[in-house]
């Protein structure tokens, strides 16, 4: 049994099955050192929740502290994502290990020390220069990038100590090797080199400077600076989230000076080294809508979902599916769709939320007769489609708001058709394959009861809040504090009440959590400023543009396949922000609505995690499964088919993005449906109680195939072909390997 299920008189219960997975590079402190880096987490996630309600430090404590110096919220907002970076930076640097930790003092060399102190120097020094610069500038220097004067400075006073501390406390970092619970000096090297570039940048950007990035008169300094940046974002993101993205990173920043070698719709103009970084380090790239989004809205909502952990309401919602759906056949399966839906919506991550909810719902699959490959591949297609759950979609929606200036409740009421008929598509995958086996549920002893569950309904309150804040107009960040204060609230009915020392701890949670999507969004935007920057988005969309001329189809399924690519091995965020800045506006091009373009994009990135060879979901399953991971991959694959259907059920028939009338919607969700059914049905071999053979199996995939395009006449012939396959199916009855008129056992 699971280590997150309790065993109460026989019952399943689920037992912090919210609770973040420790990762093998995360340090783990004690005493004085666990205390300073916990203050520091919680204050970094608490100041975000300051900033973005508004509030001023003499707000926040009822007028009676007032610090002079300190600047008031909401601060401008380059500055605020300047120091949203460094903040996570510098708290990453502090608990992400750079290589595996050593099991005894004897592995420490301590020359790494010594090396450390030594860097330790010219990254205090630069720190020192950019905080002089500042004074300087407030005292009336006018700065200019043609000074002699002043490039001599920020190259040898700023730059050269700076990027001599970063690179040097970069590559160490990978061979010093410190216990777990071990402050390693490289890393508060590179957490003050952080702080150093973000000093620099703040004081630099706060003067008429920022508008000459990309041009003579951007001073060196800002692309000495965004060159350390970049080295340290992308040497976070390793640490944090794998090689995928920094390889993807390292390709695209390589594209930046070749570009002019290379032939045909790749080929760009030269672009030098000062004028690129001068500009990635603005909304342009870094600071872009990537970090735009995670400064906001996805902190704000790993808050939200830090709250609802230390109320323990994702317990609930576990305990609740289980009371829901354990007694169907192939009960635990449901159970994962459900739960799995639920909270990979909230938390952001699918291959996170399988480790989450997958260590209680993979080993009671198994428990039931599910095979261990199937049993992880269900978790990983389930935790996938958290993604595009509405309301929150793991914060995919408010990406999608922030790059097209759609309304998120407009995005959210398209999304969710089409998250509906993904989810049900699952169910039938799941309920087919537990009828072809002859599975059971569970039993009504070895679950909570429903009346129990039923009594405990108001811990859904803060997302109901949520929703209906949303909709009634409220702001993003509005609603989502709201919510947050309702999961506080509610906890005083259970329990588990919040208090200061919970809030306290939740803050500190949020703060840990923040880390790894904060890097991953922050390098996402380098490869979104090499795009803008290179103009290879625009030239991608001629490609595509050449594409529909033979057939749109054709470019759709190629538009599809980059989509793919780019997200595979990536946290979605990070895949939708990349294949939205490459692929949509080809898409849109095309002459597609740019809701539909962005949302066909959304759907394959997100379905990247469950897509061979490389499905990061499915590998996270294969884990917790024991399953051969690739297996693992296939067969999530398999059962999430229909998203990779869905997106071309949306383009042809818009109305399954609510966009017309409703009695044209309720036609599009029936024959949808049933499209979906009949899609589950052949790939299971299952349609109506009986195992079909391999003809009609290919028929039921081809009408299925038939309904996606949704016209009248279309879902006509669908109709009819399901209608003679069932006649086929039910009346003449063929088996396997025999002519049809041939009857078979029932």
């Amino acid at each position: 049994m699971s280590e997150k299920t309790v065993q109460a008189d026989g019952v399943v219960v689920a037992d912090g099955v919210d609770e973040e997975p420790v990762e093998s590079n995360r340090r783990l402190y004690e005493g004085r050192t666990y205390l300073v880096i916990s203050l520091f987490a919680t204050v970094y996630a608490a100041f975000h929740m300051a900033a973005l309600n508004g509030l001023s430090i003499s707000e926040m404590t009822g007028g009676a502290v007032v610090i002079p110096f300190l600047p008031t919220f909401p601060m401008e907002t380059w500055n605020f994502r300047i120091v949203h970076i460094a903040g996570a930076l510098a708290l990453g640097f502090l608990l992400f290990g750079g290589t595996r930790f050593a099991s005894d003092r004897s592995e420490t060399n301590p020359l790494f020390t010594w090396a450390a102190l030594a860097l330790m120097v010219p990254a205090l020094f630069a720190l020192g220069t950019a905080l002089s610069f500042a004074v300087e500038i407030a005292g009336g220097v006018m700065w200019n990038g043609l000074d002699a004067t002043i490039r001599f400075n920020e190259t040898w006073l700023f730059g050269a100590p700076l990027m001599a501390a970063t690179v040097g406390g970069i590559v160490l970092s990978w061979f010093d090797r410190r216990g777990r619970g071990a402050v390693n000096p490289l890393d508060l090297v590179l957490a003050v080199c952080g702080v150093a570039v973000a000093a620099y940048l703040i004081t630099i950007y706060g003067t008429l400077m920022r508008n000459s990035t990309g041009t003579p008169f951007a001073p060196i300094g800002i692309s000495i600076a965004a060159v350390a940046g970049t080295l340290l974002i992308m040497e976070l993101t390793r640490r944090v989230a794998g090689m995928a993205l920094v390889v993807i990173s390292a390709v695209f920043l390589l594209y930046v000076f070749t570009g002019h070698y290379l032939p045909g719709f790749l080929n760009s103009p030269a672009i030098s080294w000062q004028r690129f970084f001068s500009q990635v380090y603005t909304d342009a790239g870094i600071l872009g809508p990537t970090t735009a989004v995670s400064s906001t809205y996805i902190i704000l909502f790993i808050i939200f979902a830090a709250f609802l952990q230390a109320s323990k309401v994702g317990d609930y919602f576990v305990n609740f599916a289980f009371a829901a759906a354990g007694r169907a056949r192939g009960g635990p399966a449901k159970v994962a769709i459900f739960a799995s839906g639920l909270m990979g919506m909230i938390n952001g991550t699918s291959a996170g939320n399988v480790v989450a909810t997958g260590s209680l719902t993979i080993p009671l699959m198994k428990k039931v007769g599910y095979h261990k490959k199937t049993a992880g591949a269900i978790e990983a297609a389930a935790s996938t489609g958290g993604q595009i759950m509405p309301p929150i979609m793991g914060a995919g929606a408010f990406i999608m708001a922030e790059i097209t200036g759609i309304p998120y409740t407009e995005i959210a009421v398209a999304a969710i058709i089409p998250a509906v008929l993904y989810f049900v598509s699952i169910f039938f995958m799941v309920d087919f394959e537990a009828a072809k086996l002859g599975m059971r549920g569970m039993r009504e002893d070895e679950l909570p009861k429903f009346a129990d569950m039923a009594r405990r309904a108001f811990l859904f309150i803060p997302i109901f809040i949520l929703i209906y804040a949303l909709f009634q107009g409220y702001s993003v960040i509005r609603a989502g504090t709201l919510a947050t204060a309702a999961a506080a609230v509610v906890s005083w009915l259970t329990p588990h009440r919040m208090g200061l020392r919970s809030i306290i701890k939740a803050f500190n949670i949020a703060g840990v959590m923040s880390i790894q999507i904060i890097a991953v969004c922050a390098c996402a935007g380098i490869i979104v400023g090499v795009i803008s920057l290179t103009g290879v988005g625009a030239r991608f969309s001629n490609l595509l543009l050449g594409l529909a001329e033979a057939s749109q189809l054709l470019a759709l399924i190629f538009a599809m396949c980059i989509a793919i690519l780019l997200g595979m091995g990536m946290p979605t965020t990070a895949a939708y922000a990349v294949a939205a800045s490459v692929v949509a506006p080809g898409l849109v091009e095309l002459g597609i609505q740019p809701l539909t373009a962005h949302f066909f994009v959304f759907y394959f990135a997100v379905v990247s995690a469950i897509t061979p060879p490389v499905a990061l979901a499915s590998y996270a399953a294969a884990g917790v499964s024991g399953a051969n991971p690739m297996e693992t991959s296939v067969a999530s694959f398999k059962i999430g088919i229909a998203a990779f259907v869905v997106p071309f059920m949306f383009f042809y028939n818009s109305a399954l993005l609510m966009d017309s009338h409703t009695i044209e919607i309720v036609r599009a969700v029936l024959t949808a449906m049933l499209g979906v059914f009949l899609l589950a049905a052949g790939v299971q071999g299952w349609f109506f109680g009986k195992k079909t053979v391999w003809f009609l199996r290919v028929a039921l995939i081809g009408t299925a195939l038939v309904l996606i395009e949704g016209s009248v006449m279309t879902d006509i012939i669908g109709l009819a072909m399901a209608a003679l396959v069932f006649f086929v199916q039910r009346v003449l009855k063929p088996r396997e390997g025999l002519s049809i008129g041939v009857r078979g056992a029932d």
